[in-house]
């Protein structure tokens, strides 16, 4: 793997990021406007404080390529063909996102799904988005949507939990067995493993929609359609566990329950690294931001999770932590299962 990003290619890089969020944020406020008559009201100085953080996890980014924690192809690595074959689609599906947002429409799932599999906080339509999470056309949009909703940031966020994997890759005399909770469609996944080709890959979601679609791009790994609150998986069978942008997405006692099962899983001194939402502790310069996302989406969760400390709640479940990183609207936490005998910080 080269280490090296020349100047031509670190330039390149921040403008696709700046195109990207600059398009992105112009077609948002856009249609916010023409479809839900909102006007954004944050002030200058909070925007100042966007743009810091942009700019920090880009400049990070690029370091950690040059450092050797992944390749320089995760720069540019957006399916750029794929997903613009699919923004026509995703635009028709806008307006009935927010018709489905002015009413309400909460409980539109589709007709031939057993809801009754899934548990309560899971039979939703998270982000107004259509079906939910439970068709194949959500799997197929969801990650195009999300690069959209992030400006071009979503996989810069979620691979700052290489950083973590690359240090206990680094300590290890083999490769390591990573578990990945809340897999989606797989694009975490595939991020570690063009960092990590050794390691060995495994994904738990609960929509079988989205692993179907996690599969056709991860053949290698082990990828299961179950539930994070029961693991289907051996006590102490993997060296990581990764989890990313689930959290927010879960009451407080199902986040304990799956703090739990990941500790039940991870061998002794074994990382669990958590990306997800910024919390209202390490986000009070961001804070218009951070409420409109709760009122933009539907995330019923998600203002009892910025409250509910992620390293505080990690530590209640026994882990010890390592290290609380910014990641633009992202925190990266990493946290150790103890060592027999050793005390919990």
């Amino acid at each position: 793997m080269s280490t090296l990003v020349h100047e031509g290619s670190a330039l390149a890089y921040r403008l696709q990021q700046q195109l990207l969020v600059t398009v992105c944020g112009v077609t948002q406020r856009i249609a916010r406007r023409a479809l839900l008559d909102e006007r954004e009201e944050f002030t200058s100085t909070e925007l100042h404080a966007l743009r810091r953080r942009h700019g920090a996890l880009l400049q990070r980014d690029l370091e950690n390529v040059r450092a050797g924690v992944y390749p320089r192809s995760l720069l540019f690595g957006l399916p750029w063909q794929r997903y613009a074959r699919l923004l026509p689609r995703l635009a028709r599906d806008v307006p009935h996102m927010m018709e489905r947002k002015k009413r309400g429409g909460w409980r539109d799932l589709p007709a031939d799904v057993d809801v009754r599999r899934y548990p309560p906080y899971y039979r939703r339509t998270f982000h107004w988005q259509t079906d939910g999470y439970l068709s194949e056309h959500s799997a197929e949009l969801y990650d195009v949507s999300v690069e959209f909703l992030f400006g071009g940031m979503a996989d810069v966020m979620r691979r700052q939990c290489l950083v973590p994997l690359h240090a206990a890759a680094q300590a290890s005399t083999r490769p390591l067995r990573i578990l990945d909770v809340g897999c989606g469609t797989g694009r975490t996944l595939a991020q570690i493993a063009a960092a990590q080709p050794a390691a060995e890959l495994a994904g738990v979601d609960l929509s079988p929609f989205y692993i179907e679609r996690a599969r056709a791009e991860l053949p290698h790994a082990e990828l299961v359609a179950g539930n994070a609150e029961s693991l289907p998986f051996a006590d102490a069978s993997f060296d990581a566990v990764v989890s990313v942008f689930l959290f927010h997405e879960l009451p407080r006692h199902a986040r304990r329950t799956v703090w739990a099962e990941a500790r039940r899983v991870l061998r002794p001194g074994g990382r669990f690294i958590v990306v997800d939402s910024v919390q209202r502790s390490d986000s009070q310069e961001i804070a218009y931001f951070v409420d409109r996302f709760s009122r933009d989406m539907h995330e019923p969760f998600y203002r009892e999770y910025i409250e509910d400390d992620l390293a505080a709640g990690l530590r209640g479940e026994g882990f010890a932590i390592e290290s609380v990183e910014p990641a633009y609207l992202a925190k990266v936490v990493t946290a150790r299962t103890p060592h027999p005998g050793a005390a919990t910080p």
